[in-house]
Protein backbone atom coordinates (compact mmCIF):
# COMPACT_ATOMS: atom_id res chain seq x y z
CA UNK A 1 0.00 0.00 0.00
CA UNK A 2 1.32 3.53 -1.02
CA UNK A 3 1.41 6.31 2.14
CA UNK A 4 0.26 10.00 0.54
CA UNK A 5 1.08 12.32 3.11
CA UNK A 6 -1.60 15.25 3.05
CA UNK A 7 -0.69 19.39 2.38
CA UNK A 8 -3.87 21.00 2.18
CA UNK A 9 -3.86 24.36 1.01
CA UNK A 10 -6.05 27.14 2.93
CA UNK A 11 -5.17 30.98 2.43
CA UNK A 12 -1.79 29.68 1.29
CA UNK A 13 -1.25 27.76 4.56
CA UNK A 14 -0.94 24.27 4.90
CA UNK A 15 -3.53 23.78 6.87
CA UNK A 16 -5.50 20.80 8.58
CA UNK A 17 -9.22 20.88 9.38
CA UNK A 18 -11.35 18.67 11.91
CA UNK A 19 -14.13 16.60 10.01
CA UNK A 20 -13.63 19.06 7.27
CA UNK A 21 -14.95 22.16 9.75
CA UNK A 22 -13.33 25.72 7.41
CA UNK A 23 -13.64 27.18 11.13
CA UNK A 24 -11.58 24.24 12.78
CA UNK A 25 -8.17 24.52 10.66
CA UNK A 26 -4.60 24.47 12.35
CA UNK A 27 -2.01 25.75 10.41
CA UNK A 28 0.92 23.59 9.85
CA UNK A 29 3.24 25.28 7.44
CA UNK A 30 3.25 28.96 6.18
CA UNK A 31 4.43 27.25 3.32
CA UNK A 32 2.78 24.76 1.45
CA UNK A 33 6.07 23.45 -0.55
CA UNK A 34 8.11 23.50 2.93
CA UNK A 35 5.49 21.11 3.83
CA UNK A 36 5.94 19.02 0.98
CA UNK A 37 9.67 18.83 0.62
CA UNK A 38 9.58 17.66 4.14
CA UNK A 39 7.70 15.10 3.38
CA UNK A 40 9.82 14.15 0.52
CA UNK A 41 13.20 14.33 2.48
CA UNK A 42 11.20 12.19 4.85
CA UNK A 43 10.73 9.42 2.13
CA UNK A 44 7.33 10.01 0.97
CA UNK A 45 7.34 9.17 -2.65
CA UNK A 46 3.61 10.45 -3.33
CA UNK A 47 1.97 13.69 -2.21
CA UNK A 48 -1.69 14.52 -2.08
CA UNK A 49 -2.52 18.28 -2.39
CA UNK A 50 -5.68 19.03 -2.06
CA UNK A 51 -6.72 23.00 -2.52
CA UNK A 52 -9.43 23.97 -0.10
CA UNK A 53 -9.83 27.88 -1.33
CA UNK A 54 -10.91 25.62 -4.88
CA UNK A 55 -13.38 23.56 -2.77
CA UNK A 56 -14.79 25.98 -1.40
CA UNK A 57 -15.47 28.50 -4.25
CA UNK A 58 -15.93 26.53 -6.99
CA UNK A 59 -12.84 26.40 -8.92
CA UNK A 60 -8.67 26.58 -8.70
CA UNK A 61 -7.06 28.79 -6.47
CA UNK A 62 -3.88 27.52 -5.64
CA UNK A 63 -2.78 25.87 -9.17
CA UNK A 64 0.43 27.98 -8.31
CA UNK A 65 1.34 26.56 -5.35
CA UNK A 66 0.66 23.00 -7.16
CA UNK A 67 2.89 23.43 -10.04
CA UNK A 68 5.50 24.51 -7.05
CA UNK A 69 5.01 21.28 -5.49
CA UNK A 70 5.42 19.17 -8.91
CA UNK A 71 7.88 21.29 -9.89
CA UNK A 72 10.55 21.25 -6.91
CA UNK A 73 9.88 17.89 -4.95
CA UNK A 74 10.56 15.18 -7.87
CA UNK A 75 7.85 12.70 -6.82
CA UNK A 76 4.33 12.60 -8.44
CA UNK A 77 1.55 14.61 -6.69
CA UNK A 78 -2.31 14.23 -7.24
CA UNK A 79 -4.09 17.40 -6.64
CA UNK A 80 -7.73 18.08 -6.09
CA UNK A 81 -10.05 20.93 -5.26
CA UNK A 82 -12.23 23.08 -7.19
CA UNK A 83 -11.93 21.18 -10.42
CA UNK A 84 -15.27 21.26 -12.14
CA UNK A 85 -14.71 22.09 -15.46
CA UNK A 86 -12.57 20.61 -18.02
CA UNK A 87 -10.66 23.68 -18.19
CA UNK A 88 -9.53 23.26 -15.09
CA UNK A 89 -8.63 19.55 -14.88
CA UNK A 90 -6.64 20.26 -17.71
CA UNK A 91 -5.00 23.43 -16.33
CA UNK A 92 -3.76 20.94 -12.96
CA UNK A 93 -2.44 18.25 -15.13
CA UNK A 94 -0.40 21.41 -17.24
CA UNK A 95 0.75 22.31 -13.72
CA UNK A 96 2.33 19.80 -13.07
CA UNK A 97 -0.26 17.01 -11.35
CA UNK A 98 0.60 13.12 -11.98
CA UNK A 99 -3.27 12.79 -11.17
CA UNK A 100 -6.31 14.43 -10.33
CA UNK A 101 -9.30 13.64 -8.37
CA UNK A 102 -12.64 14.87 -8.89
CA UNK A 103 -15.38 15.12 -6.29
CA UNK A 104 -18.61 17.42 -6.80
CA UNK A 105 -18.49 17.53 -10.90
CA UNK A 106 -18.08 13.86 -11.05
CA UNK A 107 -21.65 14.05 -9.27
CA UNK A 108 -23.69 17.14 -10.66
CA UNK A 109 -21.93 17.05 -14.30
CA UNK A 110 -21.67 14.02 -15.45
CA UNK A 111 -20.62 14.89 -18.98
CA UNK A 112 -17.47 17.04 -17.43
CA UNK A 113 -16.17 13.54 -15.61
CA UNK A 114 -16.64 11.64 -19.58
CA UNK A 115 -14.74 14.55 -21.42
CA UNK A 116 -11.95 14.42 -18.82
CA UNK A 117 -11.57 10.33 -18.80
CA UNK A 118 -11.62 10.86 -22.33
CA UNK A 119 -9.29 13.03 -22.93
CA UNK A 120 -6.69 12.05 -20.30
CA UNK A 121 -7.47 8.55 -19.72
CA UNK A 122 -8.69 5.92 -16.62
CA UNK A 123 -4.87 6.15 -14.86
CA UNK A 124 -5.35 9.93 -14.56
CA UNK A 125 -8.49 10.64 -12.85
CA UNK A 126 -9.71 9.54 -9.61
CA UNK A 127 -13.02 10.39 -7.97
CA UNK A 128 -13.60 11.81 -4.77
CA UNK A 129 -16.21 9.56 -2.73
CA UNK A 130 -16.60 11.55 0.40
CA UNK A 131 -18.76 10.62 2.98
CA UNK A 132 -21.08 12.25 5.73
CA UNK A 133 -22.92 9.88 7.98
CA UNK A 134 -23.23 7.79 5.19
CA UNK A 135 -24.08 9.53 2.17
CA UNK A 136 -22.03 11.56 -0.07
CA UNK A 137 -21.11 15.33 0.50
CA UNK A 138 -20.18 17.65 -2.40
CA UNK A 139 -19.00 21.58 -2.91
CA UNK A 140 -15.79 21.29 -0.57
CA UNK A 141 -17.88 18.90 1.67
CA UNK A 142 -20.74 21.84 2.37
CA UNK A 143 -23.59 19.65 0.98
CA UNK A 144 -24.77 16.05 1.90
CA UNK A 145 -26.22 14.34 -1.14
CA UNK A 146 -29.01 11.53 -1.09
CA UNK A 147 -26.50 9.08 -2.61
CA UNK A 148 -24.86 6.37 -0.20
CA UNK A 149 -21.50 5.95 -0.74
CA UNK A 150 -21.95 2.12 -2.11
CA UNK A 151 -24.40 3.32 -4.64
CA UNK A 152 -21.95 5.97 -5.42
CA UNK A 153 -19.16 3.42 -6.86
CA UNK A 154 -21.78 1.31 -8.74
CA UNK A 155 -22.94 3.97 -10.77
CA UNK A 156 -19.22 5.70 -11.14
CA UNK A 157 -17.75 2.51 -12.47
CA UNK A 158 -20.80 2.30 -14.75
CA UNK A 159 -19.35 5.64 -15.97
CA UNK A 160 -15.44 3.92 -16.92
CA UNK A 161 -14.25 5.14 -13.38
CA UNK A 162 -11.55 3.00 -12.06
CA UNK A 163 -9.77 4.78 -8.88
CA UNK A 164 -11.35 6.15 -5.89
CA UNK A 165 -10.00 8.50 -3.12
CA UNK A 166 -12.55 7.67 -0.41
CA UNK A 167 -12.85 10.14 2.61
CA UNK A 168 -14.53 9.24 5.61
CA UNK A 169 -15.30 13.02 6.74
CA UNK A 170 -16.66 12.15 10.31
CA UNK A 171 -13.29 10.70 10.88
CA UNK A 172 -11.23 13.42 9.33
CA UNK A 173 -8.86 14.90 11.27
CA UNK A 174 -9.87 12.90 14.66
CA UNK A 175 -7.01 10.46 14.96
CA UNK A 176 -9.46 7.75 15.93
CA UNK A 177 -9.02 5.48 13.06
CA UNK A 178 -10.37 3.80 10.43
CA UNK A 179 -13.82 1.83 10.50
CA UNK A 180 -12.31 -1.96 9.12
CA UNK A 181 -15.16 -3.48 8.02
CA UNK A 182 -16.29 0.06 6.48
CA UNK A 183 -12.94 -0.10 4.46
CA UNK A 184 -13.77 -3.51 3.38
CA UNK A 185 -16.91 -2.62 1.73
CA UNK A 186 -15.40 0.14 0.26
CA UNK A 187 -12.92 -1.58 -1.37
CA UNK A 188 -15.13 -4.46 -2.21
CA UNK A 189 -17.32 -1.54 -4.06
CA UNK A 190 -14.90 -0.44 -6.05
CA UNK A 191 -14.34 -3.56 -8.09
CA UNK A 192 -11.52 -4.08 -10.21
CA UNK A 193 -10.37 -0.53 -9.81
CA UNK A 194 -8.59 0.84 -6.75
CA UNK A 195 -9.34 3.09 -3.50
CA UNK A 196 -7.14 5.28 -1.71
CA UNK A 197 -8.32 5.51 1.93
CA UNK A 198 -8.42 9.04 3.53
CA UNK A 199 -9.60 10.10 6.92
CA UNK A 200 -9.20 9.08 10.84
CA UNK A 201 -5.62 7.27 10.93
CA UNK A 202 -4.07 8.15 14.13
CA UNK A 203 -1.51 5.79 15.11
CA UNK A 204 0.99 3.43 13.31
CA UNK A 205 -1.37 0.34 14.57
CA UNK A 206 -4.46 1.88 12.28
CA UNK A 207 -1.82 1.51 9.71
CA UNK A 208 -0.93 -1.86 10.18
CA UNK A 209 -4.68 -2.74 10.68
CA UNK A 210 -5.26 -1.16 7.45
CA UNK A 211 -2.16 -3.40 5.90
CA UNK A 212 -3.45 -6.47 7.44
CA UNK A 213 -7.04 -6.10 6.71
CA UNK A 214 -6.23 -5.85 2.84
CA UNK A 215 -4.09 -9.02 2.84
CA UNK A 216 -6.05 -11.20 5.22
CA UNK A 217 -9.59 -10.66 3.19
CA UNK A 218 -7.72 -10.20 -0.52
CA UNK A 219 -8.33 -6.69 -0.89
CA UNK A 220 -5.90 -5.55 -3.81
CA UNK A 221 -7.94 -2.98 -4.68
CA UNK A 222 -6.97 -0.64 -1.26
CA UNK A 223 -4.10 0.69 -3.05
CA UNK A 224 -3.14 3.82 -0.30
CA UNK A 225 -3.70 5.82 2.73
CA UNK A 226 -3.65 9.55 2.83
CA UNK A 227 -2.32 10.91 6.17
CA UNK A 228 -2.40 14.01 7.30
CA UNK A 229 -2.74 15.18 11.07
CA UNK A 230 -0.86 12.28 12.26
CA UNK A 231 2.64 13.00 10.33
CA UNK A 232 2.18 16.55 11.33
CA UNK A 233 1.42 15.63 15.22
CA UNK A 234 4.73 13.42 15.12
CA UNK A 235 2.61 10.09 15.85
CA UNK A 236 4.89 8.36 13.82
CA UNK A 237 7.10 9.49 10.91
CA UNK A 238 6.90 8.23 6.85
CA UNK A 239 9.37 5.90 7.10
CA UNK A 240 7.61 3.92 9.96
CA UNK A 241 4.22 4.13 7.81
CA UNK A 242 5.83 3.15 5.13
CA UNK A 243 6.91 0.04 6.83
CA UNK A 244 3.47 -0.23 8.42
CA UNK A 245 1.60 -0.26 5.40
CA UNK A 246 4.15 -3.13 3.92
CA UNK A 247 2.97 -5.69 6.28
CA UNK A 248 0.58 -8.87 5.85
Amino acid sequence: MRLYPAIDVLGGNAVRLLRGDFDAKKVYDEDPLSAAQGWVAAGAEYLHVVDLDGAKNGQPVNIEQLRRIAGECGVPVQYGGGLRSAGAVDAALDAGAARVVLGTVAFTKPEVLRESLDAHGQERILVAVDVRGGYVATHGWLQVTGTRARDAFAKLRERGVRHFVFTDIDRDGTLGGANREEVALIAGAAGEGSVILSGGVGTRADLEGLARLRGERALEGLDGVIVGTALYEGRFTVAEAKEALTLR
